[in-house]
């Protein structure tokens, strides 16, 4: 570390890395020119038999191509957070594109690590072709017989990958279709078929979707120092690596993936057990009919067909999509809004709301109904808040905790609770790149989690997500809890309470982020500009719900114990921030002439109380 920082010696300096800082095992990209290894195919050609034809066809291609997989290497935020992570650390890129255009990386087209290389169909993101061709890296009993040389060629090239996650996939070198049924003809109209379990599981599913930074690796104290440099890591474990995303861990070490969860139809489409328990199960919920236009035959009727939507709880990046690549081919704008719709649905889903009251104070609980952390994945940005307003008995507004404006995109958080991660740097990084000490967008520079409060799905042990590096920051959780209580002060006068939950995909401060930290590309700027266009990631609705019958609390009264007296005192003078400030959540009592702040004219008043009241 030292000698980095005597090589740098400028603020925001980009580190010195190589491709080995970020190799990690699996299928490596192709230097034969195309001999060894057969180039994915454009998801295009998948469409002219996996697109509806028949009216009991399950539409496999639409939804595939409405969704953002389909759309992973043109993401406008990806694109711009590609930037930033290339200049913070010289051939970082490389760790985005494994995963987001896949097809690119596989024939060599990811270097330069800023995807200007990348053709246009390698944009075509997480592809049919490229899932379809994805081989399991733990040889298991069922495994195809072809699998065997496949994992020994990487196995003999130290390549071989011990685990799933970190974009480790392995991809058969020929162009097959592996998938789920074992009853489809081999060589189906021409095209080789092999049935894989590997694709029923959610092990599939947690190659791109448990993301951890090789460059650090985790001390024993539990801090990550940046490698020595130039250098694959020492340990190709994802779990002594920085984590950046967890969510495969979180589900496996969920109910969901022990037992599996009851639903009640919630997630799971059609399936005749309401059991759920794979990433399959609710990101790809069954479906009946065919599986292809050409299968009309009644015995190629299933009920098992998985439906390609990959809804997760992206519903805005789509428009900035449909605006910058309308007209280009492979881009398909107006399977968009079924899309989002379902999407819409999904983040619906995700939780429950519910809200009761306490001696003086108002109760909101949000239960995870997911099978992983809620909100989950990639963190920089994302984010879920309670938004609560007060109304006296006309109904009129009293006080609003989690105010979001819609013009500015700005959040009131201080006075709500915000389920969220901050990712940042430590002191060493910080001395090595000139990046201030503390949360950072700098994913890539990134080695210490300062915040991580979303919640945990059923199952959820403290044990089991420390093991993983997915333990809450600064929040607790016990052993067991899926659900989340926030505690509001009801203010003096109040009658009623609406409480919302939202989620929002891309913050303000990130996206202008991205705009203001990149001097190499033009990305930043333009998603910035779809920003704007696009309602500044609007806010999805998750829940909501409506109490009444409330009885305000006495004015200064933070304990609730009927009094006005010293801990009550010693609150307001905690609290008391000045003239302008945002509420804090729990100081609400303490604004008693309802503008907004504590400050002095609320100190008068409280003076008066605390010495005069019995």
């Amino acid at each position: 570390m030292l000698a980095v920082v005597a090589a740098m010696g400028t603020a925001h300096a980009q580190l010195p890395t190589t491709l080995e800082d970020f190799f990690l095992p699996g299928t490596q990209p192709d230097d034969s020119g195309g001999a060894n290894f057969d180039e994915i195919v454009y998801s295009q050609q998948c469409g002219y038999c996996h697109e509806i034809v028949d009216p009991q066809e399950v539409v496999i291609f639409t939804r595939w191509a409405g969704s953002m997989m389909a759309s992973a290497g043109r993401d406008p935020v990806f694109r711009a957070g590609l930037a930033i992570a290339n200049q913070d650390a010289d051939f970082a890129g490389d760790l985005c594109l494994r995963c987001h255009a896949p097809a690119g990386w596989l024939a060599g087209r990811s270097t330069p690590t800023d995807g200007s290389a990348l053709l246009p169909t390698d944009l075509d993101g997480v592809s049919c072709n490229f899932c379809h061709r994805m081989v399991d890296p733990i040889l298991k009993p069922t495994s195809p017989p072809e699998d065997d040389a496949i994992l020994a060629a990487l196995a003999n090239a130290n390549a071989l990958p011990t685990q799933y996650g970190n974009a480790g996939y392995v991809i058969q070198p020929e162009d097959v279709r592996r998938g789920p049924l074992d009853d489809v003809p081999e060589n189906y109209h021409g095209v080789p078929i092999i049935a894989s379990e590997f694709h029923k599981s959610s092990d599939l599913c947690g190659t791109c979707h448990d993301v951890s930074n090789p460059a650090f690796t985790k001390q024993p104290d539990g801090t990550y120092a940046l490698n020595t440099l130039d250098a694959a890591s020492d340990s190709l474990d994802k779990y002594d690596m920085f984590p950046v995303e967890r969510t495969y861990s979180e589900w496996k070490n969920s109910m969901y993936a022990t037992t599996g969860v009851d639903a009640g139809g919630r997630f799971g489409g059609d399936r005749e057990s309401p059991v759920v328990s794979t990433c399959q199960d609710c990101h790809m919920p069954s479906a009946t009919g065919y599986i292809s236009g050409y299968d009309v035959e009644p015995f190629f009727v299933r009920t098992n067909i998985p439906s390609h939507d990959f809804n997760g709880g992206n519903t805005w990046a789509l428009d900035m999509v449909a605006n910058l690549y309308d007209g280009v081919l492979g881009v398909y704008p107006w399977y968009f809004p079924a899309s989002q719709a379902r999407t819409v649905q999904m983040l619906e889903d995700a939780a429950t709301l519910e809200v009761s009251t306490t001696t003086c104070g108002l109760r909101v609980r949000v239960v995870n109904e997911t099978g992983h952390k809620l909100p989950t994945g990639y963190p920089e940005g994302r984010r879920m808040w309670l938004q609560v307003a007060f109304l006296d008995n006309a109904l009129a507004p009293i006080y609003e905790h989690g105010a979001y404006d819609g013009v500015s995109a700005d959040l009131t958080g201080r006075d709500t609770k915000v389920y969220e991660v901050e990712l940042g740097v430590d002191q060493a990084v910080s001395d090595a790149t000139g990046v201030p000490v503390g949360p950072s967008f700098h994913f890539v520079l990134n080695n210490k989690v300062y915040k991580d409060n979303r919640i945990p799905p059923r199952g959820f042990t403290n044990a089991a997500f420390a093991a993983v590096g997915a333990a809450p920051v600064a929040a607790s959780y016990a052993d067991g809890q899926y659900w989340d209580d926030t505690f509001f002060a009801i203010p003096a006068g109040a009658t009623h309470a609406v409480v919302r939950l939202y989620y929002q995909t891309s913050s303000k401060e990130y996206v202008t982020f991205l705009r203001d930290e990149n001097h190499t590309t033009t990305d930043g700027q333009t998603l910035y500009d779809q920003w704007e266009l696009t309602g500044k990631s609007p806010p999805v609705l998750m829940a909501e719900a409506t109490i009444g019958a409330l009885t305000g609390g006495v004015v200064f009264d933070s304990d609730c114990d009927g009094g006005i007296d010293s801990a009550d005192y010693a609150s307001f003078s905690s609290c008391m921030d000045g003239a302008g400030t945002t509420l804090r959540l729990g100081c609400e009592m303490h604004d008693a002439d309802h503008d907004g702040d504590v400050d002095l004219r609320d100190a008068a008043e409280c003076q008066v109380l605390y010495q005069t009241y019995p």
